[in-house]
């Protein structure tokens, strides 16, 4: 294959012998590597020429040193301050100000008098709120809108003023400079000969410069463009047969390098792919059939698929050479920072910042950071203390106990970052102490990343001690989060070596012969229309500034300047609608499609391999037997049989294993913790009154200090969590409310005289002994029963549920179909009854019933346990021949999970 620059190369070859006094304009820096090392392989001996880039090219003639955003926005902020009488906080006005500077830019790089369109711009807002009647009517945001338009140009006058006095400037400055001392240094030049190689899209500056320059008489231009685009009317051409048909220059010379490669035969692949990952997937599996990297580009026209292109390489990729930026937002420092941010972001929102405590969800993103991670021996033990203390706020107390042990300097950078926040310098001092300790402990990776963001943060320091325009914490932050979105880490490699990975841009003069395009869809390629800028579209069209017309062209250029010496080309898009893209292809794919016949075109997606899914079984050896005998002696509860017949492996992890869950920090009340609390008011209030008959006055004297006790048992359980605002607050008056209206039915039901209560136990812990044929052991069941009392003669076993419970639920018909019906909640009843009647050694000369109060369905009273079909004629009372047949259906249980030949088995029909 040859190459652009080869062939340019030859064609200079041909009267040029000397480049001592010859200088190389190239589009790109990327592209100055390439044409070097195509020289060392053509000429033997002699001197290479001057290389230059545009903008290098630009400086020398403008004479003045480029500034970087951030010193630009600073700059232009001091000057907007001194125009403006009222102006915008720092934050408000970066978030603007950007968008102003990149107008500036243009107009200056189209060398727009900049007088005029801001006149323009300013008569058309007027026009538009002329009115013949005076009906219109100006809201403050349309005044301020129209008096921000109006004073445009004083901001631009006075901003390149103060530039040219400082000797810097942003691109479009530049430019314009360099067309006013184009002449001069020409003159100063004129030994010299110029070579543009490779340009397309030329500002009106540039093309003021390159035609000059032409015009001197000893420079040429050197296009890279087929003479398919070009003798046609095709987008891809638009730019260059405008320079052929309008400059002076070819009327008396001939175009240079029109190649005629892109009709030759070609293997062009279009493959349609779902999703991102697909087609990052398939890039992998075309890189593995490659032997020979050096001739071959993995080109991502969306560069923000860069991180995971390269966590998807294949393994015989062994040199890549990366031309574009790693975003810093997804570096995992940028993670770090943020968490020192959202401490104090957090702190003021809640109000805090006086007490200086930390919201424990933000300390424990710092501490669980892979940075901080690594240094300290003991935070998983500090996360579960949080836990256990229900610790919502950490202090610095808590800190200095985490810390106690390790070195002091770690400990002294660390409890310095927790300190109060007190000023905008300060706070940047605190992260570069971090960053520099950081330093010792990481990859040479990490240790990019921390110097990346040391430099942006000494930069931010440096600007702030001269201009304080950092107020507070919060306006650093916005800045910063701006500042991220837009920077990237730089690569550095072997330019000429394995594959290249790089961005459209990149690939300007450049040829390869195996092409891999990633992400060619519409919206990317070209990208969408949407413009950021304070100029409207048709003020544009009318100052010949670009558009978005402008801008498809420029990537129409770039997509088949790309085919036209390739010979292998694999163009891949995502095929689904959804955030990533339109799932639509690239209209210039589909140019492709009608302009060659040789496409081949697939859809791919990813192999799916169907599994059965084996359902968690866990066999019964000697040392889960040795457990299930301890638990016979020391019981079954009615939770741990019911959490057995639900699913048998969580039975396993919880009492074979003795796993706990983890504790976690409670924000907002658990609904376990609501339970508990109305359980142990209500057994408070009737502790006193166990063996009476309640009366009316009882009642009231409990309803008295219920709300007392309900926040006494909120202190216990919620521990340090706040129940007096927000979520927690209408929590507690649920807790409340529960409490008062179980009360209140208790009343109406004394109030009649006829019935007779009393109170024979409250949270009483019932036990049994069961015998089962075979078992060389008894076992024992027990529980925890809420309520014991006599209504009218009959003993009521009374379960409390804070959640709803219907009576359909207690309905037991057919003791086998208790585990099939899922009635666990009959289950825990029944088993309390048994307790009951067996510990106490109940004759059954009263009627037994057993059942729960659902305070969440309390209108329906106490809901029993019912044997009857019939809802005329409920069967609630529960005789010992019933409580034998239940146990015989409880004794299969037992059976079952003694059983050495049925593992545990996890169900299939899983809800939860």
């Amino acid at each position: 294959m040859q190459s652009f620059i080869s062939e340019t190369i030859d064609d200079i070859l041909k009267t040029t012998n000397s480049f001592e006094d010859v200088v190389f304009i190239l589009p790109s820096q990327r592209a100055k590597v390439f044409v070097k090392q195509t020289f060392k392989d053509k000429i033997s001996v002699g001197f290479l020429p001057e290389m230059l880039n545009i903008e290098q090219f630009i400086q020398q003639i403008s004479g003045v040193q480029k500034a970087d955003n951030i010193q630009l926005l600073f700059h232009f902020y001091t000057i907007y301050k001194s125009v403006e009488q009222h102006p915008d906080s720092f934050d408000t006005f970066s978030s603007w100000a950007l968008t102003v500077l990149q107008d500036f830019n243009e107009i200056d790089q189209h060398l727009i008098n900049s007088k005029d369109i801001f006149i323009y711009l300013r008569d058309i807002e007027r026009l538009k709120k002329w009115s013949v009647n005076g009906t219109f009517t100006e809201t403050a945001l349309i005044k301020d809108h129209y008096s921000f338009l109006e004073k445009l140009n004083t901001y631009y006058d006075a901003f390149y003023k103060f530039l040219l006095r400082e000797n810097i400037g942003y691109q479009g400055l530049m430019y314009r400079e360099a067309c006013g001392k184009i002449d001069n240094f020409l003159e100063e030049n004129k030994n010299k000969k110029f070579f543009f190689i490779g340009f397309n899209a030329l500002n009106k500056a540039e093309e003021l410069l390159f035609q000059k320059t032409l015009q001197n008489g000893n420079s040429e231009i050197y296009w890279d463009l087929d003479e398919t685009f070009f003798k046609s009317n095709h987008q891809a051409g638009k730019f260059i047969r405008k320079y052929k048909s309008s400059w002076n220059y070819y009327d008396k010379n001939e175009i240079k390098l029109l190649g005629d490669t892109f009709s030759a035969p070609k293997k062009i692949e279009v493959i349609g792919a779902a999703k991102n990952n697909t087609q990052i997937k398939y890039t992998g599996e075309i890189l593995e059939k490659i032997t020979d990297f050096k001739n071959t580009a993995l080109v991502l026209a969306d560069e923000t698929l860069l991180p995971v292109t390269l966590n998807s390489l294949p393994k015989n990729v062994d040199a890549i050479n990366i031309t574009m930026g790693y975003p810093l937002k997804d570096i995992p420092t940028t993670s770090l920072l943020f968490s020192i941010f959202q401490l104090f972001i957090s702190q003021e929102k809640l109000q805090k910042s006086v007490l200086n405590e930390f919201y424990y969800k933000d300390v424990i993103r710092f501490f669980k950071h892979q940075s901080i991670y690594g240094l300290l021996a003991k935070i998983d033990n500090f996360t579960e203390a949080i836990a256990k203390d229900n610790q919502t706020f950490v202090t610095k107390s808590h800190l200095e106990d985490l810390l106690k042990e390790e070195k002091s300097e770690v400990k002294n950078i660390i409890l310095k970052l927790f300190e109060a926040f007190d000023s905008v310098e300060n706070f940047m001092d605190r992260i570069l102490a971090l960053i520099d300790l950081l330093k010792a402990e990481v990859n040479p990776l990490e240790k990019e990343y921390l110097f990346r963001f040391y430099t942006v943060f000494t930069q931010l320091q440096t600007l702030q001690n001269e201009f304080h325009y950092f107020t507070d914490l919060k306006t650093l932050s916005l800045f910063f989060n701006q500042l991220i979105s837009s920077e990237s880490l730089s690569f550095q490699g072997e330019p000429l070596k394995g594959l290249q990975l790089m961005g459209m841009l990149e690939t300007r003069v450049l040829d390869f012969e195996n092409i891999i395009l990633v992400s060619a869809n519409e919206g990317v390629l070209p990208a969408n229309s949407q413009q950021n800028s304070f100029i409207p579209f048709d003020v544009k069209v009318e100052y010949g500034l670009p558009t978005y017309r402008e801008k498809d062209a420029i990537f129409s250029y770039h997509f088949f300047r790309l085919m036209q010496r390739a010979k292998n080309v694999f163009i891949l898009y995502n095929t689904e609608h959804d955030i990533f893209g339109s799932g639509e292809k690239s209209r210039f794919v589909t140019q492709l499609e009608m302009m060659r016949t040789d496409i081949v075109q697939k859809i791919i997606s990813p192999k799916v391999v169907a599994q059965n899914a084996e359902l968690k079984t866990i066999e019964k050896n000697e040392l889960v037997f040795e457990r299930l005998k301890e638990l016979a002696k020391a019981g079954f509860s009615p939770s741990s049989l019911t959490n057995y017949l639900y699913n048998p492996v969580a039975f396993y992890k919880q009492k074979i294993l003795r796993i706990k869950e983890f504790d976690d920090v409670e924000e907002t009340v658990a609904y376990n913790t609501l339970g508990t609390v109305v359980h142990e008011t209500l057994d408070e209030l009737y502790k006193p009154f166990i063996g009476q008959f309640l009366k009316v006055d009882a009642i009231l004297s409990m309803e008295n200090i219920a709300k007392d006790l309900v926040i006494k048992h909120f202190k216990i359980h919620f521990k340090n969590g706040d129940i007096s605002t927000g979520q927690n607050r209408l929590i507690f008056e649920v807790a409340n409310r529960f409490v008062m209206n179980f009360l209140s039915k208790e009343k109406e039901l004394v109030k009649d005289e006829k019935n007779q209560l009393q109170i024979i136990a409250t949270e009483e812990n019932l036990s049994a002994e069961i015998v089962i044929e075979g078992f060389e052991f008894p076992i024992k069941i027990h529980g925890n029963v809420d309520r014991v009392d006599e209504l009218n003669g009959e003993i009521r076993i009374i379960d409390y549920k804070s959640g709803m419970v219907q009576a359909a639920e207690l309905k037991v018909l057919d003791f086998e179909k208790l585990r099939e019906k899922e009635q666990y909640k009959a289950i825990q009843v029944l088993m309390y009854a048994y307790c009951y009647a067996q510990e106490k050694k109940f004759d059954f000369s009263k009627n037994l019933k057993a059942g729960i109060y659902s305070f969440k369905n309390l209108n329906s009273g106490f809901l029993a346990i019912n044997f009857s079909s019939n809802y005329r004629k409920p069967e609630t009372t529960i005789t010992e021949e019933k409580l034998e047949e239940f146990i015989e259906e409880l004794k299969e249980y037992i059976k079952e999970i003694y059983n050495p030949e049925t593992p545990f088995i996890e169900p299939a029909d899983l809800k939860y």
